[in-house]
């Protein structure tokens, strides 16, 4: 049996600047480093799950946009490196966006600027062709770097599929997200960033993230995943259970810039294989754990071994 997942999100490149701190407003500063490589919350959680995935018939599906340009061009070698089923993304005269990074060389912290280009041109219609992909998935995952009306109806139509559908609301949003479309989320993965501004609520303790991740699930979500950096992740379900998972120590800290994204590529894979949902959620945390070891965002994503080699340890 197949445990395919369908990722539904966006792609742009990475554009990376790495400095000694972050400059001030009006300031010029001289970096250390300079990137250019594969991003987008959504393509990165695919490449995450693809390489995440066990030797199987299993496979991961994008859908999404990019442009008849350089940065689309790479993000196709990205996918057919990773191993990524592209075969849902599409082509338009909209140039593909990019992302400004700007990495903090000594805390490892970072400051992203994203304008999202091809893949915000993608519309309802466009997910409602692929209805038959989604609901022949064992897990659905899609971001909030793509039109928000977009975003729901992918999800509307995993849900009435009766696929699980797994919401990382990222990039934060500017205003309270539609009741609508946090109740069509069976997992909603925020970080402490994002749920504060999800909930109006300080999300600075592990007793401030239990309740924003009640107040999370009082709003529709049926299960909560509330990332928390170097101190794991708070699992709170619809039944009134709260569990704190660790994370993981795979060595020193080089860069955090894709660990949310490991995280729900990671979960995804997991979840669709049918493992448990804190087994799926400590899979996660071992594939964040090893991404923040490496630099870049797609390309520090782990294989099934090194994230296997983590849990064994």
């Amino acid at each position: 049996m197949s445990h395919n997942v369908l990722v539904l999100g966006s792609f742009v490149a990475d554009v990376a600047f790495r400095m000694s701190r972050l400059p001030a407003w009006g300031e010029t500063l001289m970096g250390e480093t300079f990137a250019l490589g594969p991003g987008g919350k959504g393509s990165n959680q695919a490449v995450a799950a693809a390489r995440a995935l066990a030797g199987s018939d299993a496979k991961v599906l994008f859908l999404s946009r990019v442009g008849e340009d350089a940065f689309g061009t790479l993000a196709r070698d990205t996918w057919k490196e990773a191993g990524v089923d592209a075969s849902l993304v599409s082509t338009c005269s909209t140039a593909t966006g990019a992302a400004a990074i700007l990495i903090d060389a000594v805390k490892g912290e970072n400051a992203i600027i994203v304008v999202p280009g091809a893949c915000f041109t993608l519309e309802p219609a466009d997910v409602e062709s692929a209805a038959a992909e989604i609901g022949a998935a064992s897990v659905f995952l899609t971001q909030l770097e793509l039109p928000l009306d977009t975003v729901e109806r992918g999800l509307q139509i995993a849900r009435k599929a009766g696929v699980p559908t797994i919401l990382n609301p990222a990039p934060a949003p500017a205003t309270p997200l539609p009741a609508s479309l946090i109740g069509l989320a069976d997992y909603l993965i925020p970080n402490e960033t994002e749920a504060a501004l999800l909930t109006g609520l300080p999300v600075e303790t592990v007793e401030q993230a239990g309740l924003a991740a009640a107040a999370l699930l009082a709003a529709g979500a049926r299960n909560v995943i509330l990332t928390l950096g170097a101190r794991g992740a708070l699992v709170a379900t619809g039944d009134g259970q709260t569990t704190l998972v660790a994370s993981f120590n795979a060595g020193p800290v080089l860069e955090t810039t894709g660990a949310g994204d490991a995280f729900c590529g990671g979960f995804a894979t997991a979840l669709a294989e049918g493992q448990p949902l804190l087994d799926a959620v400590r899979f996660g945390c071992a594939t964040a754990g090893i991404s923040v070891t490496r630099a870049g965002t797609a390309p520090s994503m782990p294989h099934r071994h090194e994230i296997e080699g983590l849990l064994a340890r």
